[in-house]
């Protein structure tokens, strides 16, 4: 009876520090570190801000090109024969008219002398057969032949003179040669193509454009070009033709602009960032990109506003630079880009101070402190769009 009594004693005992225990664990102690972290002050964020301005900007329409020689072929010989000069080295400019290669035409100059030798000899003929019809001692067929022969002879001749001239291939205008295909010696078909020649100043960039732009393009409309070759560099040219017809899989239509290009620096098959100039400068609002905080349900931004004094005290006097500020998010509607700025077309004012670093960190009306020293640099290249 005895253990029985100490027993029960001592299980309830146990009990009751057990319970203690676990009302201390999950109910006491959280409470006091509530207390505790409420009592504690809250750090306010630092974060960089920048002013909203209004800039004049151009409406653009952005598209992708590609450059293209004003005039560029494959110089090929119409017929076949032996290489025997070369008139040019590779990456050479030349002149209209300037001799490149010279295919082998001593069968054709032989030819030729033949030709020009039955020329003389039907001349001769044509001239006796004139003089006899003069005097009556001929018939006028016999001078007929000897003009039909004589015309035969001269287009022999003609043939052959231009059977030489197909073997001496010139430049048909001035540009730029390529990379040299072929060598001294070597035999050449009909359409060989021997060197490219382009035409590099002008030189015509071709770009499309949305079939819903169409009627905002027109011919002479001013366009501005990047190419990833020369950073920070553009060029300016003028819209001269526009395809007759909409592409049925892509729903674009061809537009083509030429560009002065003096210093060849653009070449055919390059890839050009071009931006179409359309209607006149307007004023808008803009913000640095890293503000603006993009979402499905909306793009927001953060506007510092002074701290409200508290209800029922004085108006305070104005705040020192380091007084923390409320965080206000606002909704607005982005429009263009250029380069590290965009465009707001509503929900903020030019002048206002908006948060362009430390935003993802804040809730709407949360306590700010401005870093004056902060913000991110922008790099020395930005990505183009």
């Amino acid at each position: 009876m005895k253990r029985k009594t100490a027993l029960v004693t001592v299980s309830a005992g146990l009990a009751v520090v057990i319970v203690g225990l676990a009302t201390f664990q999950f109910v006491a102690k959280p409470q006091i570190v509530k207390g505790i972290i409420a009592g504690m002050p809250r750090p306010v964020p630092a974060v960089a801000v920048a002013e909203a301005r209004t800039e004049t900007w151009q409406t653009r329409i952005a598209a992708i090109g590609t450059f293209r020689a004003v005039q560029g072929i494959d110089v090929s010989p119409q017929v076949g024969g032996v290489v025997r000069t070369i008139n040019f080295d590779s990456g050479q400019d030349v002149q209209k008219g300037q001799l490149l290669v010279q295919i082998d035409d001593s069968v054709e100059q032989a030819d030729l002398k033949s030709n020009l030798a039955t020329l003389r000899n039907a001349e001769l003929a044509l001239e006796r057969q004139r003089q006899l019809i003069t005097g009556g001692s001929t018939a006028t067929a016999q001078v007929d032949s000897a003009l039909a022969a004589r015309d035969s002879a001269a287009a022999a001749a003609d043939r052959t003179r231009a059977l030489i001239a197909q073997k001496a291939l010139a430049a048909p205008f001035a540009g730029r040669l390529g990379l040299r295909k072929i060598d001294a010696g070597q035999y050449i078909q009909p359409g060989t193509s021997i060197v490219t020649l382009q035409q590099l100043d002008p030189i015509d960039v071709d770009f499309p454009v949305p079939e819903q732009d169409i009627a905002r393009v027109a011919v002479g409309q001013p366009i501005e070009i990047v190419v990833d070759a020369f950073e920070g560099k553009s060029f300016a040219g003028k819209v001269t033709s526009i395809d007759a017809r909409v592409s049925i899989e892509a729903r674009t239509i061809l537009v083509r602009a030429q560009v002065s290009n003096p210093q060849t620096e653009l070449r055919p098959g390059m890839f050009a960032n071009v931006a179409l100039l359309v209607g006149k400068g307007v004023d808008v609002v803009t913000l640095p990109r890293t503000s603006v905080t993009y979402s499905l349900y909306g793009d927001t931004i953060y506007v510092v506003k002074p701290q409200p004094p508290a209800e029922g005290s004085a108006q305070a006097a104005p705040a020192p630079a380091d007084q923390p500020m409320i965080a206000e998010r606002h909704v607005v509607k982005t429009g263009d880009t250029r380069g590290d700025r965009v465009s707001i077309l509503s929900g903020v004012e030019a002048g206002e101070r908006v948060i362009t670093e430390g935003q993802l960190k804040l809730q709407p009306n949360a306590r700010v402190r401005i870093d004056e020293a902060g913000g991110l640099k922008a790099p020395a290249t930005l990505q183009r769009q």
